[in-house]
Formats: structure tokens, C-alpha cells, sequence
């Protein structure tokens, strides 16, 4: 399979270091069986502070998009408000592009080891907020 037919991942975080960290994990953890899944850290803001970036979010999303969806995870409150904002204006963000309502680091793992497998962009979602359920103890 190649990476043309997988579902690309956006991770947006308030903070550059913290996106690319989750991207890196993540990636790592999918291992090297499969094709390299398109994944995009966007952290921070264009000058490198903490916040988020509506037009870093949609270069990010450009990067990725292979044709088979683009799943964005985010870490806190603004940074959804930033996704939700983009995805209203309908232009800014790949068609079809999903705000995944998941936690940011296990469902950043999750969706790109299930996109890894070539699932499409609705079993990536799903694997994502499944997540939530993972018990720790």
C-alpha cells in the first residue's frame, strides 16, 4: 500500500515542542511495518510562542492530505476553537478533514498506528476516541 491511499494526521498543540514530540512517539510507536503515515505537527504560534496558528494548522493539514482525510487532534480549549474556526469557513482545511474528539498523546498513537494499516478516515476517528477508555490502572 503506499502512503498516497492513508489518512493523514494533524496534531495541534498550544505548544511547537510539545506537537512535534507527540508526532515523533507516535510515529515511533506505529513502527516500520507499514507505510510511513503523513503526520503533522502544528504547534505553537508563527513567531514560536505558545498558542495556536490557524494558518500553520491549515499548512499542516495541506502537508498531509493524501486525498483520504486528514484527522486533527488537539490538545486544549483554543486549539479546538482554532480547528472549529477553520473547518466553518469550509475552504481553509482538505476535504474531508475531521476534528477528532480524542486524548492528544494516546489518541495521537492510536490514529496513526490505525492509519498505518490503510483504515479510512472513520475507523482512524474511531481508534482515536477509543482512547478515552484506556485505563492506566
Amino acid at each position: 500500500m503506499s502512503d498516497e491511499q492513508l489518512v493523514g494526521i494533524v496534531l495541534v498543540s498550544h505548544s511547537a515542542e510539545v506537537a512535534a514530540s507527540v508526532a515523533e512517539l507516535a510515529k515511533g510507536l506505529a513502527g516500520g511495518g507499514g507505510p510511513a503515515v503523513p503526520v503533522a505537527p502544528a504547534g505553537g504560534t508563527e513567531g514560536g510562542g505558545l498558542g495556536t496558528s490557524s494558518e500553520l494548522i491549515a499548512a499542516a493539514a495541506a502537508s498531509v492530505d493524501r486525498g483520504a482525510g486528514v484527522a486533527v487532534l488537539t490538545d486544549l480549549g483554543s486549539a479546538v476553537l482554532t480547528v472549529k474556526a477553520l473547518l466553518a469557513e469550509g475552504d481553509e482545511l482538505p476535504e474531508p478533514t475531521r476534528l477528532v474528539d480524542a486524548p492528544f498523546v494516546e489518541g495521537a498513537v492510536a490514529a496513526v498506528v490505525t492509519a498505518s494499516t490503510g483504515a479510512d478516515l472513520a475507523a482512524v476517528e474511531a481508534a482515536a476516541t477509543e482512547a478515552y477508555a484506556y485505563r492506566k490502572v
